[in-house]
C-alpha cells in the first residue's frame, strides 16, 4: 500500500508541473461539412489503469495540445500489468479526467477493451456507464451488459499480426454473431499506423462506420514523433455538435472518415465534400488569343495536403499533369490553348484524381473541375 501510495503522489506531482506550465493547443483546420460539425476524435488509447504509461489526465492534455476534440479511454478489462501498484478500478481513468477533460472543453467518454483471442479478438465497447460490471468469462456476456448499458462495440485491429500472422484480416462467424446484437457499429480500418484493405473492403460491404484511432500506450509525442507524420490517426466523426449523444447518433449512422498521415478515407459523400470545402478555384472563365499564357488560382483552406493526378483531359487547353495543393496556401496555375488557331467558346471539363483521398480498397476520389474558355483569334 506505502509503495502504491508513493507512486500516486509522484504521478500526481509530476501532473501539477506540467499543467503549471504555459500550454498551446495545434488547431487542426478542417471544414465542417454537410450542416455538421467535424469533431477530431481518437477512440482508442490506454493509460496507467492496463497496459499504458501515462495517468489519464495526461491523455486529456495530450488531446487538447493535438487539437482533438473527443476521446475515450479504453484500457483492457483483462490485462492489467499494474495491478500491484494501481488499483483495479475500471471506472478510474474516466473519474480522474473527466473534470479536467470538461475544463479544457475535451468531451471524454467512458470506454473499455474486452482483450479477448481471436475470434472474436480485441473488441472497444464505447458509452458505458460501468466498467467494472464487464468483467466476466463469457465475452458474450460483456457484449450484452454493454447493450444494457448503452453502449457500443467496434473491433480493434483486425489485421493485428499478434492474432493474424499473415497480417489478413479474417472475417469469423462470431463477428456475424455481433452484428446482430445492434451495438457493433464499426471496424478499425486504420490502427496505429497499420492499415487494413480487408477491414476497409468490410465497412463498405458491412455498413460499418470507418475507424482511426491511436491505440496509444506510452507519451503520445514519444510514440508519434519517430513516425515523422504531422499527427496521430485519428477518426473525423461529422455530429451536431460535439456532446457524447451527438457523437454516439454519428457513429451509429457511418458519418466518419478516418485522417492518418495526409490521407483521408471514407465514404465518398464525405471526401467530396471535404475536398469541395476545402478548395477554392477564383477563375473559372476566360478569354484567350491563340496560345498566349494565362492564369488562376486554387487555395486549399484546410490541414490537408491534396494530391491530384490529371486522368481526364480535354482537345483545347493544357493544364497540369500533377497538382499539389499545399494546407493552407494558394497555387498559382498557368494553362494556355493546345493550338494557335482556336475561334470557339466551349465548356471543358478535366478530371483529377485526388491520389491521397481513398474511398475504397485502390480507389480514390475523382474531382471534376469546369471551365468556360472563349477562345479569339489575333
Amino acid at each position: 500500500m506505502k509503495i502504491q501510495n508513493l507512486l500516486i503522489a509522484f504521478i500526481l506531482f509530476i501532473s501539477f508541473e506540467v499543467y503549471s506550465q504555459p500550454q498551446f493547443r495545434n488547431k487542426i483546420n478542417m471544414p465542417n461539412i454537410l450542416g455538421y460539425q467535424t469533431l477530431k476524435c481518437d477512440f482508442h488509447m490506454h493509460t496507467i489503469f492496463s497496459d499504458g504509461d501515462v495517468w489519464p489526465t495526461y491523455r486529456v492534455e495530450e488531446a487538447w495540445r493535438d487539437g482533438l476534440d473527443a476521446i475515450a479511454f479504453t484500457d483492457h478489462l483483462e490485462y492489467q500489468p499494474h495491478k500491484d501498484y494501481v488499483p483495479s478500478n475500471h471506472n478510474a481513468p474516466f473519474q480522474i479526467a473527466k473534470n479536467f477533460a470538461d475544463e479544457l472543453g475535451i468531451t471524454i467518454i467512458q470506454g473499455a477493451e474486452i482483450t479477448r483471442k481471436m475470434p472474436p479478438g480485441h473488441l472497444n465497447a464505447i458509452f458505458v456507464k460501468d466498467g467494472n460490471a464487464l468483467i466476466k468469462d463469457d465475452w458474450k456476456a460483456v457484449i450484452e451488459e454493454v447493450k444494457n448499458q448503452g453502449g457500443l462495440v467496434f473491433w480493434n485491429h483486425p489485421s493485428w499480426i499478434a492474432q493474424q500472422p499473415n497480417g489478413i484480416a479474417k472475417w469469423y462467424p462470431e463477428h456475424d454473431w455481433l452484428l446482430q446484437t445492434g451495438i457493433f457499429f464499426g471496424l478499425e480500418v486504420y490502427n496505429a499506423n497499420v492499415y487494413s484493405k480487408e477491414t476497409h473492403q468490410w465497412c463498405i460491404d458491412k455498413n460499418l462506420a470507418i475507424l482511426g484511432n491511436s491505440d496509444v500506450h506510452g507519451p503520445l509525442y514519444f510514440e508519434w514523433a519517430a513516425e515523422k507524420v504531422a499527427h496521430r490517426p485519428i477518426t473525423l466523426v461529422f455530429a451536431k455538435n460535439s456532446k457524447p449523444e451527438s457523437i454516439k447518433e454519428a457513429l451509429v449512422n457511418r458519418r466518419t472518415v478516418v485522417w492518418y498521415d495526409q490521407q483521408l478515407i471514407g465514404d465518398e459523400k464525405f471526401l467530396q465534400a471535404i475536398f469541395d470545402s476545402s478548395v477554392s478555384i477564383n477563375k473559372k472563365e476566360f478569354k484567350m488569343k491563340r496560345k498566349d499564357w494565362t492564369n488562376f488560382q486554387i487555395t486549399n483552406d484546410s490541414d490537408v495536403e491534396f494530391e491530384l493526378k490529371l486522368v481526364a483531359d480535354n482537345f483545347y487547353v493544357q493544364f497540369p499533369k500533377e497538382l499539389k495543393l499545399f494546407p493552407n496556401k494558394t497555387l498559382n496555375i498557368g494553362i494556355r490553348a493546345k493550338k494557335d488557331e482556336l475561334a470557339i467558346k466551349e465548356k471543358i471539363e478535366v478530371q483529377y484524381e485526388v491520389k491521397n483521398l481513398l474511398v475504397s480498397p485502390g480507389k480514390h476520389l475523382i474531382k471534376t473541375f469546369s471551365f468556360d474558355f472563349e477562345f479569339q483569334k489575333k
